[in-house]
């Protein structure tokens, strides 16, 4: 007759997981399945197979070969701070993207003669004919035919002196504008007065900077009355502005222009062609023609 020992030792083997039939413990792999007693009671409890599930081994390699995929994506180290610092721009291209919208905002409130429905549209023609006043065609014409009506050697210092700074505003203005590449803004129309391959961008503007620079000239070598130097600067500073009432331009061209053309003076003057040099000149001049 079996004990009662024997009998509750058997139960027992039977309901603890883990215990062979003679009573001794034994230990189960990790990676081995487990008995089919313990696989039946697991797949009676759907909701605790999920949970050992997800917190088995196997899920945990899993998640971190994924990990490891996505380390030895990036290069198996973090960003670098440059990286890092494209994503948080800084406190200077924050700035100049605020002064960018804000000229082009300006800058579109401002164009008032772009068309003839503006709201500014009847004086259009007026601003027009501003603007042929500060193109470079009739300062080249009007320069050359100074030089060649001049009869003292010091009025043709100065219109010769006044071509060749023509001419230096023409080329300095085309390779900025060539490097720059700033489209002319979105409400202008293309009518402009003789344009060239480099006028379809707009930085920075041409009349400004011929308007500054020929205003200093004009200033510094003719002995002019106050009140045409009075008239001098108004003219100069119209040019400017009715660059912007046209729509041809942005704000910051025509001050970029205004500014490049103040200092563009300061290389005509190093520049300066001298009586002696002026002699010179106009010798090889004449002995080439001959």
């Amino acid at each position: 007759m079996p004990s009662p020992k024997a009998k509750n030792n058997s139960g027992r083997s039977g309901s603890v997981p883990g215990v062979s039939s003679n009573g001794r413990y034994e230990f189960m792999s990790l990676n081995r399945s487990p008995p089919p007693h313990l696989l039946q009671r697991q797949g009676s409890d759907p909701t605790s197979a999920r949970l050992r599930a997800s917190e088995s081994p196997t899920r945990r390699r899993g998640s971190g070969s994924s990990n490891a995929s996505s380390s030895s994506a990036t290069g198996g180290q973090q960003l670098p701070e440059e990286d890092c610092m494209r994503l948080n721009p800084s406190f200077v291209g924050i700035a100049l993207s605020s002064l960018l919208a804000i000229d082009l905002w300006l800058s579109k409130r401002l164009g008032v003669c772009a068309c003839e429905d503006s709201s500014w549209g009847s004086i259009r023609p007026l601003m027009k004919l501003v603007e042929i006043s500060g193109h470079g065609i009739p300062w080249l014409a009007g320069a050359l035919y100074c030089l060649y009506k001049s009869d003292s050697a010091a009025g043709q210092e100065v219109m010769l002196n006044l071509l060749m700074a023509l001419v230096m505003d023409l080329v300095l203005v085309g390779v900025v504008k060539a490097v720059v590449r700033r489209r002319r803004p979105s409400h202008n129309r293309m009518d402009m007065f003789a344009t060239f391959s480099v006028d379809r961008y707009s930085f920075p503007s041409g009349h400004a900077t011929r308007a500054a620079m020929c205003a200093r000239f004009l200033l510094a070598h003719l002995v002019l009355a106050a009140p045409l130097r009075v008239l001098v600067l108004l003219w100069a500073a119209l040019v400017g502005f009715s660059r912007v009432l046209l729509g041809r331009h942005n704000v910051t061209d025509v001050a970029f222009g205004f500014g490049m053309g103040y200092c563009q003076y300061n290389l005509v003057e190093m520049l300066w062609v001298s009586p002696v040099g002026l002699q010179l000149l106009l010798g090889q001049t004449a002995w080439c023609a001959v």
